[in-house]
């Protein structure tokens, strides 16, 4: 599919025959030349230690308040409203205010991105811990297991899958946030370095650093978040068997 994708890239430049659209060939140059002699290298360590720290700690957070929510109906209608209101306060929106509150320091980027983050995980999380089977838990009662093991060896798997789609549509839209806060008001990360090949018009270089994004996507998806489902599945066959 990516050979395709590339061959048309290519074929459509090639009859465009504009700057504005740079072939595949410049792009590759522009990719060569910001990774060997430019910051792309610096940059890129520097966005992805931010999303390392925003993703861990917004689903630590919007696991914990998604069980509360899902497992709770009092709580759960009491924040319900709020969630909502949460969901769709515009990102841009939350950067600019914590940016004006706590100034443009690292910690107003990083508390921006995770209170953009933490309510999707919560409705996802919340809505797993609704359908949890009950029936597995009167079996823990019956065989009175602890409340630890109940909830490590019963509950929580049942949410598994309702945390990794949460992980996979949270680590997207993280991204991207960052990449936002970045530009707005951080002086170093992808985000701040697409805005200066802005500036110059430098299209080959803004699509070198998005096929260098695109790469560090995959390469994440492939060895991080397949391997964690089928090592799930495995466990919950085991479970079940």
């Amino acid at each position: 599919m990516l050979i395709i994708i590339a061959s048309a890239w290519q074929s459509i430049a090639w009859f465009v025959n504009s700057a504005d659209f740079p072939s595949l060939f410049i792009v590759l140059e522009s990719f060569i030349y910001h990774f060997f002699q430019g910051d792309m290298l610096a940059n890129l360590a520097v966005t992805l230690t931010r999303v390392l720290i925003s993703f861990t700690i917004a689903m630590i957070l919007g696991v914990f308040i998604g069980i509360l929510m899902g497992t709770s109906e009092r709580l759960n209608q009491l924040t319900d409203t709020l969630l909502i209101i949460a969901l769709n306060i515009p990102a841009l929106v939350t950067i600019l205010l914590c940016y004006i509150w706590f100034g443009l320091v690292e910690s107003a980027a990083i508390t921006a991105v995770v209170i953009n983050k933490i309510p999707t995980v919560v409705v996802m999380i919340r809505e797993g811990a609704r359908v949890v089977d009950e029936d597995l838990l009167n079996v823990a009662k019956v065989y009175k297991l602890s409340l630890s093991k109940t909830f490590f060896k019963v509950f929580l798997p049942q949410l598994y899958p309702y945390i990794m789609a949460s992980a996979r549509a949270g680590l997207s839209l993280i991204w991207k946030i960052v990449l936002v806060v970045e530009l707005l008001g951080r002086s170093d990360g992808v985000g701040f370095a697409l805005n200066t090949l802005f500036q110059f018009f430098d299209i080959a270089g803004i699509l070198a650093y998005t096929f260098a994004f695109i790469s560090i996507v995959l390469v994440i998806e492939n060895l991080i978040f397949r391997p964690l489902d089928k090592l799930i599945a495995r466990g919950v066959h085991h479970d079940r068997t």
